[in-house]
Protein backbone atom coordinates (compact mmCIF):
# COMPACT_ATOMS: atom_id res chain seq x y z
CA UNK A 1 0.00 0.00 0.00
CA UNK A 2 2.96 2.32 0.62
CA UNK A 3 3.78 2.29 -3.10
CA UNK A 4 0.32 3.68 -3.91
CA UNK A 5 0.76 6.45 -1.34
CA UNK A 6 4.14 7.35 -2.86
CA UNK A 7 2.62 7.31 -6.35
CA UNK A 8 -0.23 9.52 -5.18
CA UNK A 9 2.23 12.02 -3.69
CA UNK A 10 4.34 11.84 -6.86
CA UNK A 11 1.33 12.45 -9.08
CA UNK A 12 0.40 15.49 -7.01
CA UNK A 13 3.96 16.76 -7.28
CA UNK A 14 4.05 16.23 -11.02
CA UNK A 15 0.73 17.97 -11.40
CA UNK A 16 2.09 20.94 -9.48
CA UNK A 17 5.23 20.88 -11.64
CA UNK A 18 3.12 20.85 -14.79
CA UNK A 19 1.15 23.84 -13.54
CA UNK A 20 4.45 25.55 -12.68
CA UNK A 21 5.79 24.80 -16.16
CA UNK A 22 3.11 27.05 -17.56
CA UNK A 23 3.80 29.87 -15.13
CA UNK A 24 5.07 33.26 -16.24
CA UNK A 25 8.72 32.22 -16.06
CA UNK A 26 8.03 28.91 -17.76
CA UNK A 27 10.44 27.13 -15.40
CA UNK A 28 9.66 23.89 -13.64
CA UNK A 29 10.45 23.62 -9.98
CA UNK A 30 12.22 20.26 -9.51
CA UNK A 31 11.35 20.01 -5.81
CA UNK A 32 7.76 21.24 -6.10
CA UNK A 33 4.91 19.21 -4.80
CA UNK A 34 5.21 16.03 -2.80
CA UNK A 35 3.12 17.42 0.04
CA UNK A 36 3.77 14.25 2.01
CA UNK A 37 0.12 13.87 2.94
CA UNK A 38 -0.30 10.13 2.68
CA UNK A 39 -4.06 10.48 3.08
CA UNK A 40 -6.21 7.59 4.13
CA UNK A 41 -8.59 7.95 1.18
CA UNK A 42 -5.92 7.20 -1.45
CA UNK A 43 -7.62 4.32 -3.23
CA UNK A 44 -6.02 2.86 -6.33
CA UNK A 45 -8.88 4.13 -8.46
CA UNK A 46 -8.33 7.65 -7.16
CA UNK A 47 -4.62 7.37 -7.91
CA UNK A 48 -5.27 6.31 -11.49
CA UNK A 49 -7.75 9.19 -11.77
CA UNK A 50 -5.16 11.59 -10.40
CA UNK A 51 -2.56 10.38 -12.89
CA UNK A 52 -5.08 10.71 -15.73
CA UNK A 53 -5.89 14.22 -14.56
CA UNK A 54 -2.22 15.15 -14.38
CA UNK A 55 -1.66 13.80 -17.88
CA UNK A 56 -4.76 15.64 -19.06
CA UNK A 57 -3.26 18.90 -17.85
CA UNK A 58 -0.35 18.25 -20.24
CA UNK A 59 -2.56 17.28 -23.20
CA UNK A 60 -1.57 20.25 -25.32
CA UNK A 61 2.13 19.46 -24.80
CA UNK A 62 1.86 15.76 -25.62
CA UNK A 63 1.23 15.75 -29.36
CA UNK A 64 4.50 14.47 -30.77
CA UNK A 65 4.96 11.25 -32.64
CA UNK A 66 7.69 10.25 -30.18
CA UNK A 67 5.24 10.43 -27.26
CA UNK A 68 2.59 8.53 -29.24
CA UNK A 69 4.95 5.76 -30.27
CA UNK A 70 6.64 5.47 -26.87
CA UNK A 71 3.28 5.37 -25.11
CA UNK A 72 2.01 2.58 -27.34
CA UNK A 73 5.19 0.59 -26.74
CA UNK A 74 4.79 1.23 -23.00
CA UNK A 75 1.15 0.06 -23.05
CA UNK A 76 2.12 -3.10 -24.93
CA UNK A 77 4.94 -3.82 -22.46
CA UNK A 78 2.61 -3.39 -19.50
CA UNK A 79 0.03 -5.67 -21.11
CA UNK A 80 2.65 -8.32 -21.85
CA UNK A 81 4.65 -7.88 -18.63
CA UNK A 82 3.76 -11.38 -17.43
CA UNK A 83 4.99 -12.87 -20.71
CA UNK A 84 1.65 -13.26 -22.48
CA UNK A 85 -1.34 -11.26 -23.65
CA UNK A 86 -4.64 -13.05 -24.06
CA UNK A 87 -7.23 -11.61 -26.49
CA UNK A 88 -9.43 -10.26 -23.67
CA UNK A 89 -6.49 -8.41 -22.10
CA UNK A 90 -5.43 -7.01 -25.48
CA UNK A 91 -8.95 -5.76 -26.12
CA UNK A 92 -9.19 -4.27 -22.61
CA UNK A 93 -5.90 -2.36 -22.93
CA UNK A 94 -6.82 -1.21 -26.42
CA UNK A 95 -10.07 0.22 -25.02
CA UNK A 96 -8.17 1.96 -22.20
CA UNK A 97 -5.87 3.51 -24.80
CA UNK A 98 -8.73 4.74 -26.97
CA UNK A 99 -10.54 6.21 -23.95
CA UNK A 100 -7.44 8.00 -22.63
CA UNK A 101 -7.97 11.75 -22.91
CA UNK A 102 -4.37 12.59 -23.81
CA UNK A 103 -4.07 9.82 -26.39
CA UNK A 104 -7.13 11.23 -28.14
CA UNK A 105 -4.65 13.71 -29.62
CA UNK A 106 -3.91 10.94 -32.12
CA UNK A 107 -6.07 9.07 -34.65
CA UNK A 108 -7.39 5.85 -33.07
CA UNK A 109 -6.16 3.71 -35.95
CA UNK A 110 -2.58 4.95 -35.47
CA UNK A 111 -2.78 4.00 -31.80
CA UNK A 112 -4.26 0.56 -32.53
CA UNK A 113 -1.68 -0.18 -35.20
CA UNK A 114 1.30 0.75 -33.03
CA UNK A 115 -0.03 -0.99 -29.90
CA UNK A 116 -0.91 -4.19 -31.76
CA UNK A 117 2.43 -4.22 -33.60
CA UNK A 118 4.26 -4.25 -30.27
CA UNK A 119 1.91 -6.80 -28.72
CA UNK A 120 2.39 -9.08 -31.73
CA UNK A 121 6.18 -8.77 -31.45
CA UNK A 122 6.07 -9.42 -27.70
CA UNK A 123 3.85 -12.45 -28.22
CA UNK A 124 6.02 -13.90 -30.99
CA UNK A 125 9.38 -13.36 -29.25
CA UNK A 126 9.11 -11.65 -25.88
CA UNK A 127 12.80 -10.75 -25.48
CA UNK A 128 13.16 -9.28 -28.97
CA UNK A 129 9.77 -7.55 -28.71
CA UNK A 130 10.77 -6.08 -25.36
CA UNK A 131 14.06 -4.81 -26.79
CA UNK A 132 12.21 -3.20 -29.71
CA UNK A 133 9.63 -1.63 -27.37
CA UNK A 134 12.34 -0.26 -25.07
CA UNK A 135 14.12 1.23 -28.07
CA UNK A 136 10.87 2.98 -29.06
CA UNK A 137 10.30 4.16 -25.49
CA UNK A 138 13.82 5.58 -25.25
CA UNK A 139 13.09 7.95 -28.15
CA UNK A 140 10.89 10.02 -25.81
CA UNK A 141 13.85 10.71 -23.49
CA UNK A 142 14.75 13.88 -25.41
CA UNK A 143 11.90 15.78 -23.77
CA UNK A 144 11.61 15.33 -19.98
CA UNK A 145 7.88 16.16 -19.92
CA UNK A 146 7.20 13.47 -22.52
CA UNK A 147 9.51 10.97 -20.83
CA UNK A 148 7.63 11.28 -17.53
CA UNK A 149 4.29 11.23 -19.33
CA UNK A 150 5.19 7.90 -20.98
CA UNK A 151 5.86 6.39 -17.55
CA UNK A 152 2.64 7.90 -16.20
CA UNK A 153 0.71 6.46 -19.15
CA UNK A 154 2.17 3.07 -18.26
CA UNK A 155 1.05 3.50 -14.66
CA UNK A 156 -2.47 4.42 -15.75
CA UNK A 157 -2.69 1.28 -17.87
CA UNK A 158 -1.05 -0.94 -15.25
CA UNK A 159 -3.22 0.43 -12.44
CA UNK A 160 -6.51 0.38 -14.32
CA UNK A 161 -7.42 -2.88 -12.59
CA UNK A 162 -6.57 -1.41 -9.19
CA UNK A 163 -3.32 -3.32 -8.85
CA UNK A 164 0.18 -3.04 -10.28
CA UNK A 165 1.64 -6.52 -10.56
CA UNK A 166 5.33 -7.03 -9.79
CA UNK A 167 6.05 -7.79 -13.47
CA UNK A 168 4.33 -4.52 -14.46
CA UNK A 169 6.34 -2.59 -11.87
CA UNK A 170 9.51 -4.15 -13.30
CA UNK A 171 8.80 -3.02 -16.88
CA UNK A 172 7.91 0.43 -15.55
CA UNK A 173 11.29 0.56 -13.76
CA UNK A 174 13.06 -0.52 -16.95
CA UNK A 175 11.20 2.11 -18.94
CA UNK A 176 12.27 4.74 -16.42
CA UNK A 177 15.88 3.73 -16.96
CA UNK A 178 15.48 3.83 -20.77
CA UNK A 179 14.00 7.31 -20.47
CA UNK A 180 16.58 8.65 -18.05
CA UNK A 181 13.95 9.13 -15.37
CA UNK A 182 14.61 8.05 -11.81
CA UNK A 183 12.40 5.08 -10.86
CA UNK A 184 12.41 6.43 -7.29
CA UNK A 185 10.60 9.47 -8.59
CA UNK A 186 7.66 7.15 -9.20
CA UNK A 187 8.08 5.12 -6.02
CA UNK A 188 9.60 2.14 -7.83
Amino acid sequence: MAMWDRLKDQAKGLQQQAQGARGPAGQRQPGAGGSGAGGSGGSKEKLVGLLKSQLGSLKTELKSGAYRDASMAMCALVAAADGSVDPAERHHVENLILQNDVLQNFPPEQLRQRFNKHVDQLTFNFQQGKADAMQEIAKAAKKPVEAKAVVQTGFVIAGADGYIAPAEAQVLREACMALGVSPQEFGL
